[in-house]
């Protein structure tokens, strides 16, 4: 691993450890493995400090049979740069009231994070939580008489003594207005989506006659014109035209997909949005792009939850509709998706590793994980690849 090669000439802002909740336990064995790799190589200014074979810290919320639960921390965090990390979309897991079993909410991962921040109890140096899916972030602003439930999370977690928040994608990063003072990161996944594509899609090509971004509606605007941007070629964007006058669900419903942007036809085409959840309007976009010409439609979401199952993709990519679906493994993937041929995982364990390296050293993160130029490189490497193949 040479991504952070010359940071070990900085002294860490205090000995790493990582907790890393069973809703994220996978992933965080990964990124622990690869903290520990890159670390072998570095030459700290201070000889007694070694490398460790692990920087994993055990730890369990165990429950009561009433369902009341308690964290605790299995092993000493005395001074050192905690980081806790959780997937609160894990809907795998599950407990027992009264010898029923309940499945856990986003809810009760929130406040099993809650719970090890106060089994801390002080005693870290400093406490970072990484979750990458930002609790309740669908509910980032009001519109009628509503909460604001993802302003009261990241207070609660400020309030907490919490230092660092690090999350993927807020649905809206303007949410940091709720605690603008303190640390928080909302990082994205362009160069892991990039090479998800070239190794799903190997013949793409990337030039603007033949490829366009597309954004499914406004909110994802901003990484389709980023995307577009540093690969070269335009975009086009769809809105929604809702229907007013009614609520459905407390929402106004969407009478159509309305687009704007050039000529699509015989184009291969990569739709980048923040999150699929039951996929409707997604693959109505998809629906939208064939009608208008378009040749392969690549979905590109960070986060796939998949709310209402596969069906739905499976018929429509039967019918043509799309060629490939690329999420994260920032949160749960449940089997069934694994096993679906046009499914392709864009891996983050090793962008994670990098970003809790760098904060642990207190480098400029900028400096070890901005997208453009590896995206830039990327680029290269893979005309290299298409003219061997001419």
């Amino acid at each position: 691993m040479t991504e952070n090669k010359g940071i070990g000439r900085r002294m860490p802002v205090a000995p790493l450890k990582l907790i890393v909740l069973d809703s994220f336990k996978e992933m965080g064995k990964r990124i622990d493995e690869y903290i520990v790799d890159m670390r072998q190589d570095y030459l700290y200014p201070d000889p007694t400090i070694q490398p460790a074979d692990t920087y994993l810290l055990g730890s369990r919320c165990p429950r009561f049979g009433s369902g009341e639960s308690k964290g605790e921390i299995l092993g000493s965090i005395r001074g050192v740069d905690l980081f806790i990390m959780a997937d609160v979309c894990n809907h795998s897991m599950s407990y027992k009231i009264n010898g029923m079993t309940h499945y856990m909410s986003p809810d009760d991962h929130f406040q099993d994070i809650k719970r090890i921040i106060a089994a801390a109890n002080g005693k870290a140096k400093r406490v970072n939580v990484i979750t990458p899916f930002l609790y309740e972030s669908r509910q980032h602003k009001r519109e009628l008489r509503e909460s604001l439930d993802a302003a009261m999370g990241l207070q609660e977690l400020v309030a907490m003594g919490v230092t660092n928040i690090i999350t993927f994608d807020a649905h809206d990063p303007r949410v940091v207005n709720a605690i603008p003072i303190d640390g928080f990161e909302s990082f994205s996944a362009y160069y892991q989506f990039m090479i998800a594509i070239f190794n799903a899609v190997p013949d793409i090509r990337v030039n603007p006659q033949e490829l366009m971004i597309i954004s499914p509606d406004e909110g994802a605007m901003g990484r389709a014109v980023y995307l577009a941007n540093v690969l070269g070629v335009d975009m086009g964007m769809f809105y929604k035209r809702r229907d007013y006058t009614r609520l459905v669900n407390g929402r106004n419903p969407i009478i159509a997909h309305e687009f704007l942007g050039s000529d699509l036809k015989d184009k291969d085409v990569i739709v980048v949005d923040d999150m699929i959840s039951s996929g409707d309007s997604m693959l109505d976009v998809c629906r939208q792009l064939k009608e208008r010409g378009a040749a392969r439609i690549i979905i590109c979401a960070t986060f796939g939850l998949f709310t209402n199952g596969m069906k739905v993709f499976d018929e429509y990519y039967e019918k043509g509709m799309f060629h490939k679906l690329i999420t994260t493994n920032l949160v749960y993937q449940d089997p069934e998706l694994l096993s679906r041929p046009y499914y392709e995982t864009a891996d983050m364990a090793k962008y994670l590793a990098l970003i809790i390296d760098s904060l642990n050293h207190s480098k400029p993160i900028s400096q070890t994980i901005d997208p453009s130029e590896r995206i830039h490189n990327l680029l290269r490497e893979q005309t290299v690849k298409n003219l061997m193949h001419i």
